[in-house]
């Protein structure tokens, strides 16, 4: 049952009031002191007397709304009082004024209201919270779905890396350290997280288009012939046919798509120049050389960082981006080392895992 305060300094005027609102079905408590109604919690609508010894009606909703800050607020006045109660209205200390006498309509038509307003207000205050909650629910159900995203997606990456792994041993392992070479070099320019995410994924993926070009050229032991490096430049557009078409990959095609391409323009497929060439492929260019620089070859060992270094020195402004040359200048010989000792190290464990293995048999870890 809604529960109405009324307060008035006459207790005739009070036992009216009572009446009225009790026989319209309100629980009506009653106080013609103001002081001892001001401790009064627990009710939806006070009704109040303006002029009150000891506090007038202002100064009692004020109290009363430090306790009950949700309570519709109503007061009578007399017509000589009305101009000083109408100020309380406007600062917005009073839901509405009745004058004195009232009529019995209007004042169970203002009750009526109040209630009403009450109920929406709280109303409101509910479906916030629900709403605030079930945001909170969808926030946690999207983290998992991302989550799952990034697991399945990492998944594919590994499984497409692993399939051209098959068809030219070297790649694997040389894109899992350029994607975290890629990686070092973009903290070092300060790029955001999910920048160094595209960045990391473009350049492990860079040489997905190869997929696409024919064994013939691809595992040829020699120098390929003009006709055949028409073919083999095809694969950034191969890679980026491939990956284009996934959202979640979308950004890291373009590094696919420009990581042959040079910062004069001399570069492939499309001859971009400089800014054109997307951020990631101008990071990854470095970090190929780096790579390719530092690693075994068939026809040769792999040398010092410092000759890599010289190189990056010496292409800056053409192969390479100034910028991201001097950034990766920046950066200490030993991060370097530490990133190649990582991928060592996993290059290691999946040896591991699948030594001794013989068709027909699930390595034991593979398996559970």
């Amino acid at each position: 049952m809604d529960r109405i305060l009324v307060v008035d300094d006459d207790p005739l005027i009070l036992a009216a009031l009572s009446r009225i609102l009790q026989s319209e079905g309100y629980e009506v408590i009653t106080h013609t002191d103001p002081a001892q109604a001001a401790k009064e919690e627990g009710f939806q609508v006070v009704l109040t007397d303006f002029m009150m010894p000891l506090l007038n009606g202002v100064e009692l909703l004020r109290t009363l709304r430090e306790k009950n800050p949700r309570a519709v607020r109503l007061m009578l006045t007399a017509a000589a009082d009305f101009r000083t109660a109408s100020e309380a209205v406007n600062r917005g200390e009073v839901f509405r004024l009745l004058g004195k006498p009232w009529s019995l309509s209007e004042l169970t038509s203002a009750v009526r209201q109040a209630i009403e307003h009450f109920r929406l207000v709280e109303s409101n205050e509910r479906l916030t919270r629900e709403v605030a909650e079930k945001n909170a629910e969808l926030t946690a159900i999207n983290r998992d779905l991302e989550r799952m995203v990034v697991e399945r997606t990492n998944g594919l990456l590994d499984g497409l890396i692993s399939a051209l792994d098959y068809r030219d041993t070297e790649t694997q392992w040389h894109s899992r350290r350029v994607s975290l070479y890629s990686r070092r070099i973009g903290e070092e320019i300060g790029l955001t997280p999910t920048q160094l995410e595209v960045v990391e994924q473009g350049a492990l993926l860079h040489d997905i288009g190869k997929i696409g070009v024919s064994d013939t050229i691809l595992l040829k032991p020699g120098p390929l012939s003009p006709e055949e490096w028409v073919e083999m430049r095809k694969h950034p557009e191969y890679g980026y046919k491939i990956l284009a078409k996934m959202p979640y990959l979308h950004d890291a095609s373009l590094i696919v798509l420009h990581h042959q391409e040079r910062w004069d323009g001399k570069g492939y497929p499309q001859g971009l120049k400089g800014r054109d060439i997307s951020i990631g492929a101008r990071i990854f260019a470095i970090a190929d050389t780096v790579d390719a620089i530092t690693s075994d070859r068939p026809y040769r060992k792999g040398r010092p960082m410092s000759v890599a270094r010289d190189e990056i020195k010496r292409c800056s402004g053409t192969q390479f981006d100034p910028e991201v040359a001097e950034a990766f200048l920046r950066i200490p010989d030993a991060e370097w080392q530490r990133i190649r000792k990582k991928v060592e190290d996993m290059e290691n464990a999946e040896n591991a895992l699948w030594a001794g293995f013989t068709p027909g048999k699930v390595p034991s870890r593979v398996a559970s």
